[in-house]
C-alpha cells in the first residue's frame, strides 16, 4: 500500500510540473519583449435566470476632482507652499480666507509674504527654490517666467468647462500666456480690485460742503478751492520697498484711458506705442499738475517718495483732515484706521473722464497664482482657489472683489463695494493694470524706477520717459 501511494503522489507531481510549463510557454512568463497587455476584459457571469450580464472589476482609481478628495480627507497632513506679496493687514486676511479650508481637508497650505516678492520670485524659480504656488499681482511678470517653461500648464490640471462657468471669459484670456513650446494656461485669478477710485474722507467732506466731482475739470477746481481753504487736497505715496513706484503707475494708466483710445493703450502695453510718444508725455505732464504742485500735495513732491503708499491716506482720518483725496485701488482700505466706518467716515468716487469721447473708462487689477510643482494637494489648493469661497471671508471683509461668479454679491457687505461692482459693470472702457501686463523688466522694473526718478527730481521727463522705455529695448 506505501509503494502504490507513492507512485500516484509522483505521476501527480510530474503532471503537475508539465501543465506549469506548458501555461509558462503560452503565457511568455518573464519575456521582456513581450507586448503589453490590454485591460482585463469584462468577464460574465451567471445568473439566476441562466442568463448573462457583464461585470467588470471595480475600478481602484479615487473619484472626484482633487478638491472633492481633498475635502474627504485624501491628502491629510499634506503642505502646499506659497509665496506671495500679502504682507502685515493683506496676509492677514489672506489667511482668514483659507483657514477653513486647511481645517476641513487638513493640508497645511504655508504662506510666506514679502514687500520684495516681485525681486525674489525670479531668483527662487531660477534657484530650483520655487514654492508650489506663487500670487503674481503682475501677470507680465508672471508672462515673462512662463517663457521658461517652469510654470505648470494648467490647462490638463483644472477642468476648463468649470472655469469657463465661473469666470468671465476676459479673466481667462489674460491667464493664457506663452509657454516654452506654445500657448499655456500660466495661472488662476483669486482676487481683483477696482483702480479708479478716489477716496475721501465722506463725513467731514460732506460737513465742509464740498460736493463729489463729475468731470476732471470739477476736481481740479475743487483742488484749488481746498488748497485755499488751507489744505493740501492729495495724500500721494508710492514708498513699497523695492517695488517703489508702482502707485504712479496707476495714475499714468488711468490718464491714458482719459486722453487717448483703448486701442493706443492697448498698444502702449505691449509696447507698440512706446513711452516716449506724445500720448504717453501728455498723460504724466497731466498727472504732474497735481504731484508737482506744492500746495495740491501733502507734504509736497518731494515727500511722494518717501511716503509709503499704505502710510499715505492717514491725514486724511485727522480730525480735521489735513488731506482729503487718495487716488488708489479698494484694497487700499486695509490700510484705513480700523475704527473708520465705511459709507460714514470714508468713501470714493470715480475718477472722473477727462476727454467725453472717451466715456468713463474704469481700470481694475487682480492677483493671478501660478503652479511650480504638480502633486495632488497642490492640485487641490488650486482648484480652491478657483471657487468664491476662497476668498468669501475677505469680500466680507471689504477691500477686495472677487472674479469669480458663483461670488454671491450678499458677501459685500457695504454700499461701497456694492457700488464698484456697478461702477465695472456700466465701464464704457475696461482695461487691466498696463503696468501689471507688460513684461516685467518693464511693467517692474524701468516703469516703477523711471516714475520714482521723475517725481524725485533726478531726472527729467524725458530722461524718465527715455529710461522707462530702455526695458522694452533691452
Amino acid at each position: 500500500m506505501k509503494k502504490t501511494s507513492g507512485r500516484k503522489k509522483s505521476l501527480a507531481l510530474v503532471l503537475c510540473l508539465s501543465f506549469s510549463m506548458m501555461l509558462s510557454a503560452c503565457g511568455g512568463g518573464n519575456n521582456n519583449n513581450a507586448a503589453p497587455t490590454d485591460p482585463p476584459a469584462a468577464t460574465t457571469s451567471p445568473t439566476a435566470d441562466n442568463t448573462e450580464k457583464a461585470t467588470t472589476a471595480p475600478s481602484t482609481e479615487p473619484s472626484g476632482s482633487p478638491l472633492e478628495l481633498a475635502m474627504k480627507g485624501d491628502y491629510k497632513g499634506t503642505k502646499v507652499t506659497m509665496f506671495g506679496p500679502f504682507v502685515d493687514a493683506d496676509q492677514v486676511k489672506f489667511e482668514n480666507s483659507i483657514k477653513e479650508f486647511e481645517e476641513k481637508t487638513g493640508i497645511d497650505i504655508q504662506y510666506e509674504g514679502s514687500k520684495e516678492f516681485e525681486a525674489t520670485i525670479n531668483i527662487r524659480v531660477d534657484g530650483g527654490n520655487a514654492p508650489d504656488i506663487a500670487d503674481f499681482p503682475q501677470p507680465g511678470l508672471l508672462a515673462s517666467i512662463a517663457k521658461t517653461g517652469k510654470v505648470i500648464d494648467l490647462t490638463s490640471v483644472l477642468d476648463q468647462a468649470k472655469l469657463t462657468a465661473n469666470y468671465n471669459k476676459s479673466w481667462l484670456d489674460m491667464s493664457n500666456m506663452d509657454g516654452k513650446d506654445g500657448k499655456i494656461m500660466a495661472g488662476i485669478w483669486n482676487r481683483s480690485n477696482v483702480k479708479s477710485l478716489v477716496w475721501y474722507p465722506k463725513k467731514q467732506f460732506d460737513e465742509a460742503g464740498y460736493k463729489v466731482p463729475e468731470t476732471w475739470d470739477e476736481m481740479m477746481t475743487l483742488t484749488e478751492q481746498i488748497a485755499k481753504d488751507g489744505d493740501p487736497a492729495w495724500a500721494i505715496g508710492i514708498e513699497s520697498g523695492a517695488a517703489t513706484g508702482w502707485p504712479a503707475t496707476d495714475w499714468v494708466e488711468n490718464i491714458m484711458l482719459r486722453t487717448t483710445t483703448p486701442e493706443n493703450y492697448d498698444k502702449w502695453v505691449k509696447g507698440e506705442l512706446p513711452f516716449t510718444s506724445p500720448e504717453v508725455k501728455n498723460a504724466v505732464e497731466v498727472m504732474s499738475k497735481i504731484w508737482l504742485n506744492k500746495d495740491y500735495v501733502y507734504g509736497g513732491a518731494k515727500s511722494i517718495v518717501t511716503t509709503s503708499f499704505g502710510d499715505a491716506p492717514a491725514p486724511m482720518f485727522n480730525n480735521p483732515p489735513k488731506a482729503w483725496f487718495n487716488m488708489l485701488g479698494n484694497f487700499i482700505t486695509s490700510f484705513f484706521p480700523e475704527t473708520a466706518k465705511v459709507d460714514v467716515d470714508y468713501d470714493w468716487f470715480y475718477l472722473p473722464p477727462i476727454d467725453p469721447q472717451y466715456g468713463k473708462p474704469v481700470l481694475v487689477a487682480g492677483d493671478i497664482y501660478a503652479m511650480f510643482n504638480d502633486r495632488p494637494e497642490v492640485r487641490a489648493v488650486m482648484e480652491f482657489f478657483t471657487t468664491g469661497e476662497s476668498i468669501k471671508s475677505w469680500v466680507q471683509s471689504g477691500g477686495v472683489i472677487a472674479p469669480m461668479n458663483d461670488a454671491s454679491l450678499d458677501w459685500y457687505t457695504s454700499e461701497s463695494d456694492r457700488r464698484m461692482a456697478k461702477l465695472v459693470q456700466d465701464a464704457s472702457t475696461l482695461r487691466f493694470d498696463g503696468s501689471d501686463l507688460m513684461p516685467g523688466k518693464v511693467g517692474a522694473g524701468t516703469f516703477w524706477k523711471g516714475m520714482t526718478d521723475y517725481v524725485s527730481g533726478t531726472a527729467t521727463l524725458d530722461q524718465a520717459l527715455e529710461q522707462i522705455q530702455s526695458g522694452w529695448n533691452n
